[in-house]
């Protein structure tokens, strides 16, 4: 037994740190490439799902009271109310790795058995959802209240005035915060392994504990995710100035003076 351990001690002082990320590399790149599919599959669906929570709890939780409204309703908006809000401080007040082993062991104490990456995908999503109806419920209130006065004033609902003037708005201006999410997302899948996910973290987990080389192993995973994290920064980033539209643009004060038009150009500093 000594004389296996150290034969295997004199092969790894034989390489150089180099030769065995070039050797990592080259014998571990499928399950690698995996461990990050399966890392950006959960991450895109929870953050896309999650959104779509937050989106729908935000505009509820911004509905405003209506006094003369019947008890019945009032109650109901209250009990909605406080379930929403138990909900998000429920979620943002605990570890998502916390989460994921009370929601898919205490599921399976149940008789619930999830796959893993089913699991791993609601888990995501609902911590997500958390987090992003805040940040909807911040965007919609950052909206001028004029505008909700004058759509009221031609007779557009709470609903109706979401639709088809706030929103087209908030989503423009929660996207950064979204790609925030996104990214955090990514990185946050790693907490997932458990559940035995097997994401990124899980297969590189997997492939140092083959060949007792930590530091390679997890250096070239840190490298993936930086890899995944700045490419999707970048991809939003082009998505945001896609949104805003040309730099400059004409107002147009006469149809028949063209005197009257004047060119605006948009600060772009800031990007």
């Amino acid at each position: 037994m000594l004389e296996q351990f150290g034969m295997i001690a004199q092969a790894v002082s034989d390489r150089t740190f180099f030769e065995w990320v070039f050797q990592i590399l080259t014998k571990n790149w499928p399950f690698f490439v995996n461990g990050a599919g399966v890392t950006l599959l959960i991450a895109i669906t929870g953050t896309l799902v999650g959104s779509a929570i937050g989106l729908i709890i935000g505009v509820i939780r911004t509905i405003p009271s209506d006094p003369s409204g019947s008890k019945v309703k009032k109650i109901i908006f209250k009990v909605v109310n406080f379930i929403l809000s138990a909900y998000i401080e429920v979620f943002r007040g605990t570890p998502m790795i916390v989460q994921a082993t009370v929601i898919y062991y205490g599921l399976a104490l149940q008789g619930l058995y999830l796959q893993v990456i089913f699991a791993g995908f609601i888990i995501v999503s609902i911590n997500t959802g958390a987090y992003m109806s805040e940040i909807v419920r911040g965007g919609i209130i950052s909206i001028d209240k004029g505008q909700f006065e004058a759509a009221h004033s031609i007779g557009m609902n709470h609903w109706k005035t979401m639709i088809f003037i706030v929103l087209p708005q908030v989503i423009r201006n929660i996207l950064p915060a979204t790609g925030n999410e996104f990214v955090i997302n990514i990185k946050d899948t790693s907490v997932l392994s458990v559940i035995s996910v097997t994401e990124l973290f899980y297969a590189s987990k997997s492939i140092a504990g083959s060949n007792y080389q930590y530091f390679p192993v997890y250096l070239i995973t840190s490298i993936i995710y930086l890899i995944m994290t700045f490419s999707i920064t970048r991809i939003l980033r082009l998505i945001e100035r896609k949104m805003d539209g040309s730099a400059s643009y004409t107002i147009h004060g006469s149809h028949t003076i063209p005197e009257s038009e004047f060119k605006i150009m948009r600060d772009d500093n800031d990007k």
